[in-house]
C-alpha cells in the first residue's frame, strides 16, 4: 500500500512539473502534527522560500487549519519580498481539502496568484 501511495504521488509530481516549467512551484508537506510550504524554481532545482508551522503552537488556541492559513500568508509575504508573485501550487499527493486548502487560501490573501 506505501508504494502505490509513493508511486500516485510521482505520477502527480510529474504531470505538474511537465506543465508548468518555467513557474516557481509552492510545494505543500503536512504531517500529523505540522505543515510545511516551500517555493521552489524547478529550472535550478534551488528552494527560494520557505515557511513552517513548527513556531505556531496549539498551546496558543489556534486550530490546525489558522496554523495553516498564517502559513500560507507567511509564504507570500516572504515570496513577495522576493519579487515572486506568481506561483504553481503543488498540492502532491494530498487532497485540496483542509490544511492544504487553508495554505492555498492564505497565500492569495498575501497576494500570490496561482
Amino acid at each position: 500500500m506505501n508504494s502505490n501511495r509513493k508511486v500516485r504521488a510521482q505520477k502527480i509530481r510529474r504531470k505538474l512539473q511537465a506543465r508548468m516549467r518555467g513557474v516557481p512551484r509552492l510545494t505543500v508537506f503536512r504531517s500529523s502534527r505540522y505543515i510545511w510550504a516551500q517555493i521552489i524554481d524547478d529550472t535550478k532545482g534551488h528552494t527560494l522560500v520557505a515557511a513552517s508551522s513548527r513556531g505556531l503552537s496549539s498551546r496558543d488556541g489556534t486550530t490546525k487549519k489558522e496554523r495553516a492559513r498564517a502559513v500560507g500568508k507567511t509564504i507570500a509575504r516572504l515570496a513577495l519580498e522576493k519579487k515572486i508573485k506568481k506561483v504553481v501550487f503543488d498540492r502532491g499527493p494530498y487532497t485540496f481539502h483542509g490544511v492544504v486548502r487553508e495554505v492555498a487560501e492564505g497565500a492569495r490573501e498575501g497576494g500570490l496568484e496561482f
